[in-house]
Parts: C-alpha cells; sequence; structure tokens
C-alpha cells in the first residue's frame, strides 16, 4: 500500500480539531504533525476539509448468511465505506442465526473475503444455548445480542431463568433489543380487530408503544443491576427511557449504557404519512418530544452511542400492507452526512459527533486501537467536506436493496475519501475493489 499523507486537514480527536497533517505507512497511522514532507508518499490535499476517525457501527443487519436478496456483507460494507464507516457489528438474525461458535466463525470467514470495511460480529443468546455461550472467547467477537422483543429473525428470548443465568455467565457486553412481548402483541391484536392486516402505519408507535418499550429496557437494567452484567440497551426509542441512564460518571466506568439511532434522531411520527413503511422499524420512530428528549440524552451523555440499526429489505417486500411490511432499513450510506447536517444545524458539534460515533464504541466495545486518530492506531479515517452540497437520488444510492428513507433530501455535506487500514477505499464517488478490512481485535483481559 505505501505511504499516503493527507495534507492541510483539519484533524477532528479527542474533543479539540486541530490543523494538522496525517501521514499514513502501511495500515498504520506513522506521523501526526503541523507540517509533515514525505516524497515517497502519495499526498492528498485536503485543505478546508475535516478528517475523522473512521466511524464504528455498533449495530448492523448485512443480511449474509440466507438474506442475501436483501444485501450481503460485500455490498453492505462497500455503502458503509461511502459513508465513512470503516467499522461494523452485525448481528446474530441471518439464516443460519449466529447462535452457534461454529455459525458465528462462518461469518467471519465469509467477512474475511468479502467486506470492505473492518468487521466483527455479536453471538446470538437464545432460551437454549447457554452451554455454547459459556463457551465463548471473551476476545473472540463483539459480545452478546439478546432480542428481549421479538424483531426481524425470530430470536425472542424470553425464559427470565435463561436471561438471568446468561446475565451472569458472561462478561462481555450484552447488547439488548428491548420491547416488551406481551404489550406488543395485544397492541397489535387490538388495531387488527379494527384495520384487519390493513392497519395505517401511523399506528406503528402506538401498537410498539412507549409502554413496551420502558417495560423491556426498565427490567433489562434492574437484572443488570442486580447481576453486575455489563449492559448496552440498543436504539432507545423513548424520552422516557433516557431517564434510566446515567451520565455522573465516565463511560470506561459504565456498567450500563445506550445507544441511539440515526432515524429515531431525524424522523418523528409525523413522517409516517410521506415514508409510510419506509420508516417502520423496530422499535418505532414516536413523537418528536420523544426524538428531543433523545437528542437531550445524547448531548448530556446519558446516551453514549450513536449507531444505525442498518437492516434493508427490497422494495417489493416493504411495499406490503401493515402486517406483512418487516420493519427495518438500510442507513450505513447516509448516517453520517445526517449527523454533519444536524452540525450544520447548530444541533451537535463535530467533536461530539466524533465522540459518539467513533471514540465510545471503541471504549465501549474495548476494540484495539481504532476509534481514534493517533499514531500507532490503524489509519481508519474519513475526510469530510463541510461544504459540499447532494442529494440522495436512486443512482447514487449504494444499497444492494436500492432505495433509501433519505432519498430526496439534501446534505450539505459529504464524505470525500475514506482510508480503511490505510488502504484508499473510497474517493470522490468512487470505490477501490481491493479490499484491506480486518478482523477486530479486542482488550479484555
Amino acid at each position: 500500500m505505501g505511504r499516503i499523507l493527507l495534507k492541510n486537514g483539519k484533524v477532528v480527536n479527542e474533543g479539540a480539531i486541530q490543523e494538522l497533517d496525517v501521514l499514513v505507512d502501511g495500515d498504520i497511522i506513522l506521523k501526526i504533525a503541523r507540517d509533515i514532507s514525505d516524497t515517497s508518499a502519495k499526498v492528498i490535499n485536503v485543505k478546508g476539509k475535516h478528517i475523522l476517525p473512521g466511524v464504528i457501527d455498533d449495530q448492523v443487519h448485512f443480511r449474509e448468511p440466507g438474506l442475501t436478496h436483501k444485501g450481503n456483507i460485500a455490498t453492505e460494507s462497500r455503502a458503509a465505506v461511502a459513508g465513512g464507516i470503516t467499522t461494523f457489528m452485525e448481528q446474530p438474525n441471518t439464516n443460519p442465526q449466529s447462535t452457534s461458535i461454529d455459525a458465528l466463525e462462518a461469518k467471519f470467514a465469509t467477512a474475511s473475503k468479502s467486506s470492505f470495511a473492518n468487521y466483527s460480529f455479536l453471538f446470538g443468546g437464545t432460551n437454549d444455548n447457554l452451554e455454547e455461550l459459556k463457551r465463548l472467547d471473551k476476545n473472540s467477537c463483539s459480545g452478546i445480542k439478546l432480542f428481549l422483543g421479538s424483531s426481524t429473525g425470530n430470536m425472542l428470548v424470553d425464559n427470565e431463568k435463561v436471561i438471568e443465568s446468561i446475565f451472569r455467565n458472561t462478561d462481555m457486553v450484552i447488547s439488548v433489543h428491548c420491547e416488551d412481548e406481551t404489550t406488543v402483541r395485544q397492541n397489535l391484536e387490538r388495531y387488527k380487530a379494527e384495520y384487519g392486516e390493513d392497519i395505517p402505519v401511523k399506528y406503528h408507535p402506538l401498537i410498539r408503544s412507549e409502554e413496551a418499550c420502558y417495560l423491556s429496557s426498565s427490567r433489562a437494567i434492574a437484572l443488570a443491576e442486580k447481576t453486575g452484567a455489563r449492559l448496552h440497551v440498543f436504539h432507545l426509542s423513548t424520552g422516557k427511557e433516557t431517564a434510566l441512564f446515567r451520565n455522573d460518571i465516565p463511560l470506561r466506568d459504565k456498567k450500563i449504557t445506550a445507544e441511539v439511532c440515526i432515524h429515531h434522531l431525524w424522523f418523528s411520527d409525523s413522517d409516517y404519512e410521506n415514508k409510510g413503511t419506509l420508516i417502520k422499524w423496530n422499535p418505532a420512530v414516536k413523537t418528536a418530544q420523544d426524538r428531543d428528549m433523545l437528542w437531550e440524552a445524547l448531548l448530556d451523555d446519558r446516551i453514549d452511542v450513536v449507531a444505525t440499526d442498518h437492516a434493508p429489505h427490497t422494495m417489493e417486500e416493504k411495499d406490503n400492507v401493515y402486517t406483512k411490511a418487516p420493519s427495518g432499513g438500510p442507513l450505513v450510506q447516509h448516517a453520517l452526512p445526517a449527523m454533519l447536517e444536524k452540525h450544520l444545524e447548530g444541533k451537535i458539534s463535530l467533536e461530539t459527533i466524533v465522540q459518539k460515533m467513533c471514540h465510545n464504541p471503541a471504549i465501549l466495545f474495548q476494540i484495539d486501537k481504532r476509534g481514534y486518530i493517533k499514531e500507532g492506531y490503524f489509519a481508519d479515517l474519513a475526510v469530510v467536506d463541510l461544504q459540499e452540497s447532494w442529494k440522495v437520488t436512486k443512482e447514487n444510492i449504494a444499497y444492494k436493496c436500492g432505495w433509501s428513507p433519505f432519498e430526496g433530501t439534501s446534505f450539505k455535506s459529504k464524505v470525500t475519501h475514506t482510508l480503511v487500514n490505510g488502504h484508499l477505499a473510497y474517493e470522490k464517488g468512487v470505490f477501490s475493489e481491493e479490499r484491506n478490512a480486518k478482523r477486530l481485535t479486542f482488550n479484555r483481559s
């Protein structure tokens, strides 16, 4: 790969923005300084642009194996790189599910050949695989995933004794999808009685309600406090839940953490009228007040991480009546531009975006030498231009499914270059077909 020198950029890292050059040698950041000269390096002048650590997305569904008509590791990681995401953690609800060590390692083998971005996977806990979970090497993968409410893939874990046993028998981060299944089913039956299968999608946040989310997340937190488990609550969607989390200690010392996703920060229930099932997610996009409270909790550090929950489906699948239209949507290509848009609106600083999307996932999952722009760290970098406007169209969407909930949206910022382990994987709309992705390693003693 040789050397690459990013000249004249504004480096955003560890709460500061500084005009610095970044010299990459092979897959490592060799030097960061005010004015670097290196005649052997490929020089990329990024004057006026910002250099960010590559984004680490702790929650994606890339659909491989078994669901590859929606997407696969190659197509979706390629789209991620176009969005400045250099590392992803993929979820276990594929076919077969990643609920055995063999199935998990099969995914790693696939990613080693096909992924454009660095990768790891979560091991899925079920009602009956506790012994397999106990055998898992804590440095082998991102952590454990539990669906405490059913979603795509039907991996519901509803045996309370099993859940407590899992909480007591791993030191790894346990990431949870929290929706109370009984509440959701009762709500669904009530709306089906009135509308049949064709329930207006605007009722989705009342079916997968605030109560369903809060009941489940508060129970999971109480159990984590009881057992001492390391709990990470995925995709908060309600303002009420934000009161369950604390901001009076550093992230490194937290045993219970939280994530919010792009769609819950961007959309509200008023968008169902125009977007329909394209913004049908589990948990549901809820009210503008919920969105405001999620932003408040993100900015005051009760919420630690911003992620995507990227979950593609075909347009044909989405274009169904409510009960048959699957939940989820593609987001990795547009997540960072969406957050940069909020920066330009004055909602969030660049330093905080980097904290929530780069530094904090690295801290939370104890990832080795990623998430920061530091000498000796892997050269995962995203260059962004805060003055290059563009519009999301079918022609520039990179997802295999070919659509985006952001289609028609104009962003004022653009990812212009993405480096993955020092390899220029994406440059001004052009992808490199070479791959230099690596399996994540972790610092867990």
